[in-house]
């Protein structure tokens, strides 16, 4: 088993914008908020056995084919490594785009599953736990070292992004441009057909899910 945790953060505008914090190198900034040149969010997935962090600048809105498009980039460079890997624990905050509800995203991770031969097993934190989602350090540490730099261009963002360190280690950094359509949801008829494929813990059917997984007998679906 491989475990994993995925998350995204606030989006940021990107422009000459004043965020707080101290620099070292005196840095100009806009007196005014004005219309931000791009925006961006960080996606990241954090190995934390390994202390590995890959981090996506996301420039669309990201939605739950947005987050397993990059679980889908992340195990393209992870599977030959962790070939032996039968199932992939997930820790996740339980996020409009992601929770075990969200039809898109459970018919994405389905043929994620199959595609790869593997069990996604998904743990969520309930709500006010989101805390004690691992990647939730690597965040805080991001926001310490871009804290009072000047985020006024894609490339900035993706430079400062590539430069922090967790644990002595660089995360790997990406831009994605692709533009994901909003409200994409399966009918209900089709998400009984993905329901089929999954099972849900007993009392915690929302917050612990198998995908394609061999469960003991007492497990319904």
């Amino acid at each position: 088993m491989l475990r994993i945790s995925i998350d995204a953060k606030a989006m940021i505008k990107v422009g000459p914008f004043a965020r707080g914090g101290k620099s070292r190198i005196p840095t100009k900034a806009a007196d005014h908020d004005f219309e931000p040149v791009a925006t961006v969010t960080p996606v990241g997935i954090f190995l934390p056995a390994f202390d590995e962090l890959f981090l996506y600048g996301v420039t669309s809105k990201v939605t739950s084919d947005c987050l397993v498009d990059r679980l889908l980039d992340c195990w393209e460079t992870l599977k030959e490594r962790f070939s032996h890997i039968k199932t992939l624990l997930i820790n996740l905050d339980n996020g409009p785009e992601s929770h075990s509800r969200r039809t898109q995203f459970m018919q994405r991770l389905v043929g994620f599953a199959q595609q790869y031969h593997l069990t996604v097993r998904l743990a969520y934190y309930p709500p006010y736990h989101s805390k004690y989602n691992p990647i939730e350090r690597c965040w805080g540490i991001l926001e310490q070292h871009w804290n009072g730099a000047l985020l006024d261009s894609l490339e900035a963002v993706i430079q400062y992004a590539s430069s922090m360190t967790w644990k002595g280690k660089h995360p790997v950094v990406s831009l994605v441009t692709t533009t994901y359509q909003t409200g994409v949801k399966l009918t209900k008829e089709a998400m009984v057909l993905v329901e089929n494929q999954i099972q849900r813990l007993p009392a915690l059917r929302k917050w612990f899910v198998d995908i394609n997984a061999s469960l003991p007998a007492s497990w319904d679906s």
